[in-house]
């Protein structure tokens, strides 16, 4: 609608620019319009291409040359544009000239030439032409045309716009008559109009804007308002099937477009307009429809009123918009503690008052339009110029005096009838301020009231029915967070109790009279029983298998409940309270404990949930903005409602929803204890291998590979594989053995391919942990593996498989540990075996924190890296050796440069080695094999004698000391003692 429809710049490749911007291509374009005053149907593109090439030169004009300015208004080449207007030439030649008109105001940067262009007073002649607004494009093009204008204002040019002497501003009285336009993009527009008015500091301007159209403009603004919102609780009384979502939302977004509208005019901090606005939105919108339609029918009478919830729903959306202290504080005051006699003490008072004023406090429709209003008001300005007790109109009273007193008779009468209208308009606006110093009045006496002590507080927190009878809208309130059924009301309440606690404009004392809870409270000895006592029920009720609570409600709920019950010296929650909670934990576990699987996917959506919950927590504000939570709840994910927000479908949906309550009840438990985090999650970040660490690689298992990736690139790396990761890593230049990480990626997210054409190659693929269950993969590896031989390929696709299945297995046990399942010992996988352990749940997580520690300290002995494809001495594999070998026979690569003992080498790993590890954290122990028998040499480590299987399985044989099987059932539990006492895991053949 906005857009411009082809190019305004004037000239073509024939033409120079020389010719073009100069002050003699001006006198001619002037020559031109003298010549065709009149518009006809032979001239009007040569006229609309004048006016254009007249903008372009102005605008060059600007910046380059000042006597085009002078020119210009010296042939008052402005009054030719205006009476081009005039002759009704057509809708071709009106756009062209606003479209002109509008880049010309856009483009001009010196002040000097603004007050040119907006002398003699024709931008406001042409503000007020009749221009025909059916036409869109005319409307677009002229309500820019304004916006543009409105941008140039300040204290210097206010003065050409606003003329003190007639009270006429014609930019702003334009401008408000199309604040309810059907096109959005006008609406807009001539909000961004209004507060550019707003802002500029000329107390005159702004005393014409309060006096003659501020009540007009903010009741037609009001009624505005509420008609969308009575059309939106239509829209959802009506949408039982999800039909009109797309309506809904629309309509949600134009309220929360009108919300950001009247706080923008709010913090601008005009006090007077605010008072206004303030005494209209109050009585006109908030209190009347919004907060009057808590109560129910019977209590309602057959006054306008909109659904509970929609009421509940906008009344939050006004608190995490609207700051305005006087205007938030009155809002709460009435639905906190109000009753009905705050409606009907004031209707009271307005039948006394005038029975045509009796919609103070009532959603009427105003008895005028907006621009009958403004012509009326028009009109009485100009007889007589308005005068107000507690404001004088500096130099106009002069100018008032002389023709009173020089009237001839029948002057007289008009003037006395134009008096009595004045008096009339006057006495309505004296009106509106009486009711808002009233209102002052009662805020007042209410802090005066509300410095109680924590006695009298507690005195009437416990006062029962009596209280909750005199506060309808607040027993409203918290029997809506009854959940026996389903959470429909509970989240709007909940949303509300947010928003109201964590506004910036709502005194601390209105809150603490009936001790709700406080963004920001230093110290608390008591909290609101009763509200703690629905938020835990809400939660012990989500804790159950048919719970039909939302997990955003659950959310808000242990949101809320900590915010009741914490402060910055502790938590103050009973014990019975406490006791409750850790009540819906245990049935949280018990919950989830019917999910747990040991399938991979459980896994996978167990840290998925977790990620998504921490990384992207609840946003009260984006929850307010979403028009489905007014709809009734569904369990379908086909509506496309987010999944916190709906109710759960399938098993699948479920176990996340199990996940998440457990999560939750278990995060406010811990914090309510005082204690700390210390199983989840499954994978820290701070204790994984990162990019551009440094290792010590000495006696690890490394694999030289090439790694090719995606887009072409080569590299040659080290492939380790860690407990949790594998690694590529490149030697450190300055210390031997030691290497540079670079890159690092989780073993469980990780897919390994053989290439068929290449049994040396293998295709590796990691993908990024995400925290949205549906989005698609992200791989952050994509790469083929090229190693020397088959043989090396073989081995670490057996490496990176048993540690991939290893890696998941040891967090499928956590989960188990989290859930007081036993940690049952599962059969061997491709070198893995478990051990029982007590100690298994009580581990570190990590072990890097030796290995990135200097070459200078003692405690560096174990490599990061350790082995999982060795070949293990286990009791099973004794029985199976038919030789009759010494227990101590050990082979030793023939080309190793230094060797050791046996006996050496084991008291070196025994000593360092972590005491009371997990067997599922704790990494095969590399077994050593020589052919030597000096104690004094070292040992070497080979690799590949089990990862390669031979060609007949039984030519592999076991060297050991042969032992009776009675004696090996006896040995066996020795054997695993000793283990689970050194930290060293049982090995096992892989064959």
């Amino acid at each position: 609608m906005f857009g411009r429809s082809r190019s305004w710049v004037v000239g073509g490749p024939g033409r120079s620019s020389k010719s073009i911007h100069s002050l003699d291509h001006l006198k001619n374009m002037h020559h031109i319009l003298t010549k065709n005053t009149t518009v006809t149907d032979h001239n009007r593109d040569l006229l609309v291409e004048t006016i254009r090439s007249i903008t372009e030169i102005l605008i060059w004009g600007d910046q380059n040359d000042s006597s085009v300015f002078d020119f210009f208004l010296e042939k008052n080449m402005f009054a030719f544009f205006l009476n081009i207007l005039r002759q009704k030439s057509g809708r071709y030649v009106c756009v062209q000239l606003l479209q002109t008109l509008n880049i010309l105001f856009e483009n001009i940067s010196h002040e000097t030439s603004l007050y040119y262009l907006l002398s003699n007073n024709h931008v406001n002649s042409i503000i007020v032409h009749k221009f025909d607004f059916s036409d869109e494009e005319i409307m677009a093009y002229y309500i820019s045309f304004l916006k543009t204008l409105s941008l140039k204002l300040n204290n210097h040019t206010v003065h050409f716009f606003y003329n003190e002497h007639t009270n006429d501003f014609a930019l702003y009285t334009e401008a408000i008559k199309f604040f309810n336009h059907p096109e959005s993009m006008v609406r807009i527009a001539v909000r961004t109009i209004t507060l550019n008015v707003y802002k500029v500091n000329n107390h005159h301007m702004l005393h014409y804007i309060r006096d003659k159209t501020a009540a007009p403009y903010f009741s037609n603004l009001v009624w505005f308002i509420g008609s969308h919102v009575i059309e939106l609780d239509n829209c959802v009384q009506t949408d039982e099937e999800h039909a009109n979502k797309t309506k809904l939302s629309d309509l949600v977004a134009e309220h929360l477009d009108h919300l950001h509208y009247l706080n923008d005019i709010l913090i601008i901090n005009c006090e007077f307009l605010n008072d206004v606005l303030t005494d209209h939105l109050l009585n006109r919108l908030f209190l009347p429809l919004y907060v009057y339609s808590l109560l129910t029918h019977e209590k309602c009478g057959d006054l306008t009123k909109i659904s509970a919830q929609v009421s509940l729903y906008l009344l939050s959306q006004v608190f995490l918009i609207i700051h305005y202290s006087p205007l938030v504080n009155s809002l709460a005051d009435v639905i906190l503690n109000g009753d009905l006699s705050v409606f009907s003490a004031q209707a009271e008072q307005d039948l006394q008052k005038s029975m045509a004023k009796s919609g103070i406090r009532c959603f009427t429709k105003p008895a005028e339009s907006l621009e009958k209003s403004l012509e009326i008001s028009k009109q009485r300005g100009r007889k007589k110029v308005q005068k107000r007790p507690n404001y004088k109109n500096v130099g106009e009273e002069e100018e008032e005096n002389p023709p009173d007193e020089t009237q001839e008779d029948p002057d007289k009468a008009k003037s006395t009838d134009g008096a009595s209208k004045m008096n009339k308009s006057t006495l309505e606006t004296e009106e509106i301020e009486m009711v808002i110093m009233e209102r002052c009045k009662i805020s007042k006496a209410l802090v005066t009231e509300q410095n109680t002590t924590d006695e009298e507080k507690s005195a009437a927190a416990a006062a029962g029915t009596d209280s909750s009878q005199s506060r309808p809208f607040l027993d409203m309130i918290y029997n809506a967070l009854d959940c026996s059924g389903d959470d429909y009301y509970a989240l709007f309440v909940l949303c509300l109790l947010y928003a109201m606690s964590h506004n910036r404009g709502i005194d601390s004392t209105l809150l603490e009279k009936i001790q709700l809870p406080f963004r920001q409270t230093a110290e608390k000895t008591v909290y609101s029983h009763v509200l703690a006592e629905r938020l835990i029920r809400i939660t012990i009720n989500a804790a159950q298998s048919d719970s039909k609570i939302r997990l955003a409600t659950l959310e808000l709920s242990c949101l809320l409940l900590k915010q009741l019950v914490m402060s910055n010296s502790g938590c103050v929650i009973k014990d019975v309270h406490l006791a409750c909670l850790e009540g819906a934990r245990e049935e949280s576990v018990h919950l989830l404990r019917r999910f747990y699987k040991g399938e991979e996917i459980f896994l996978d959506v167990f840290e998925d949930e977790y990620r998504s919950m921490t990384n992207k927590p609840l946003n009260v504000e984006y929850l307010m903005m979403d028009a489905s939570i007014l709809l009734p709840p569904t369990g379908t994910p086909l509506t496309g409602i987010d999944f916190v927000k709906r109710l759960p479908c399938g098993d699948v949906e479920r176990t996340r929803r199990a996940i998440r309550v457990f999560f939750m009840l278990r995060a406010l438990s811990l914090e309510l204890r005082g204690e700390l985090e210390t199983q989840l999650p499954l994978t820290r970040e701070d204790d994984l291998i990162k990019t551009d660490d440094v290792l010590d690689l000495n006696n690890s298992d490394l694999i030289a590979c090439t790694v090719i990736t995606k887009d072409g690139g080569q590299a040659q790396r080290f492939l380790a594989v860690d407990i949790y990761q594998m690694s590529l890593v490149e030697p450190e230049t300055k210390r031997l053995g030691w290497g540079v990480v670079k890159f690092a990626g989780l073993l469980q997210d990780m897919q390994v391919t053989g290439v068929e054409d290449d049994s040396r190659a293998l295709h590796i693929t990691i993908h990024k942990p995400t925290s949205n269950p549906h989005a698609k993969p992200f791989p952050i590896l994509q790469a083929t593996f090229i190693f020397s031989d088959h043989i090396r390929c073989i081995i670490a696709k057996q490496r990176l498989a048993k540690g991939r299945i290893q890696a998941r297995r040891m967090k499928m046990q956590r989960i188990a540990a989290l859930l007081d399942l036993p940690v049952q010992p599962s059969p061997e996988v491709m070198g893995f075996t478990h051990v029982t352990s007590a100690a298994a749940q009580h581990l570190p997580f990590r072990f890097y924190d030796q290995s990135r520690r200097g070459l200078s300290d003692n405690t560096v002995q174990r490599s990061v890296f350790a082995s999982v494809d060795k070949v293990p001495d286990d009791a099973a594999s004794l029985e199976e050796s038919p030789l009759n070998l010494p227990a101590q026979v050990e082979f030793v690569d023939e080309t190793a440069c230094s060797i050791t003992g046996p006996s050496k080498n084991m008291q070196k790993n025994s000593e360092f080695e972590p005491t009371n590890l997990a067997p599922s954290l704790t990494p095969s122990q590399q077994p050593t094999i020589s052919l030597l028998s000096d104690d004094n040499t070292d040992a070497l480590s080979v690799e590949s004698l089990t990862l390669v299987p031979p060609a007949d399985p039984h030519c592999i044989l076991s060297f050991s000391t042969p032992v009776q099987s009675s004696m090996l059932s006896e040995a066996a539990p020795a054997s695993e003692g000793d283990h689970a006492e050194t930290g060293e895991p049982e090995a096992s053949t892989d064959v």
